[in-house]
């Protein structure tokens, strides 16, 4: 997942837990290789380069939640902006901007349809990109996986993306810190987490650097809001947070109906 992932279990023993951790690992690894963007040999790429068009029930799925939100969010949280990610191949601004520019009008969901079991694409330049989707989905899936174990208390956490299972063995609900954009080593604010996923989207995670501009790793026809440093989400998915944790880094007024934690570029929490 190109990041850290923890896997905290409460179990009835030290053989227990590893089995299910070894599970969760499989699992994840699994979804990783599948949905590889960079990769060109995987299931997603051969997707994207109209190789195949067949999708798997659980593909279906994933696809189908994607266009999904990208309605709720107003085409805010688009999977479709990774066809942008061509542009950035480039390394001066101008050539950047003018790949971009020219690929933006093959971004957004209405360009890919699912009949039955097959994706059809309404031009050969869109990519779907599940890098924003597939670690949210991949938590949720290791939830599953530890709730048939019969295991009722964990924390997975996979880069930030995290969700709550029960509570500790002394009653308490799961302490964790949301960090200062400013300064990563430094906290914010605690929530208390109790069956309940969170996510954080902020623009110090990842970036890049072309001539002085800095390009961050959430893309989008949109213009990002500066003056949003992170956002958190806390909800029953992990995969709703995670949707909703990166379309309030675009658009901080957008309608959420789950408990937000915004922070502008003065450290205030915007309601």
């Amino acid at each position: 997942m190109t990041t850290p992932c923890e896997v905290h279990l409460y179990a009835s023993s030290h053989d227990k837990a590893k089995q299910v951790a070894s599970d969760i690992l499989k699992a994840s690894k699994h979804l990783e290789i599948k949905y590889n963007f960079y990769d060109q040999n995987s299931y997603l790429s051969a997707l994207n380069q109209r190789k195949e068009n067949r999708l798997d029930r659980h593909t279906q799925e994933i696809l189908k939640n994607a266009q999904y939100f990208y309605k709720t969010t107003k085409g805010i949280f688009d999977v479709t902006v990774g066809t942008l990610k061509q542009s950035m191949q480039y390394d001066t601004i101008d050539k950047i901007e003018k790949s971009k520019a020219t690929l933006s009008a093959y971004v957004g969901c209405e360009h890919f349809s699912i009949k039955k079991n097959k994706i059809y694409f309404s031009n050969p330049h869109t990519r779907i990109d599940l890098g924003g989707f597939i670690k949210e989905y991949a938590v949720d899936n290791a939830i599953k996986i530890v709730k048939k174990s019969k295991i009722k208390t964990a924390l997975i956490n996979f880069g930030g993306d995290m969700y709550a299972l029960g509570t500790k063995p002394n009653g308490d609900a799961f302490k964790i810190g949301i960090k200062n954009p400013l300064n990563p080593t430094e906290y914010i604010q605690d929530v208390y987490l109790s069956n309940q996923a969170l996510t954080t989207s902020a623009s110090y995670e990842r970036n890049q650097t072309i001539e002085g501009k800095i390009y961050s790793h959430i893309m989008h026809t949109q213009a990002m809001q500066t003056k949003i440093l992170s956002a958190s989400v806390l909800s029953p998915t992990v995969l709703q947070s995670g949707v909703y944790s990166t379309a309030l880094m675009i658009d901080a007024k957008l309608e959420v109906p789950f408990k937000k934690i915004v922070v502008d570029e003065k450290l205030e929490i915007l309601h």
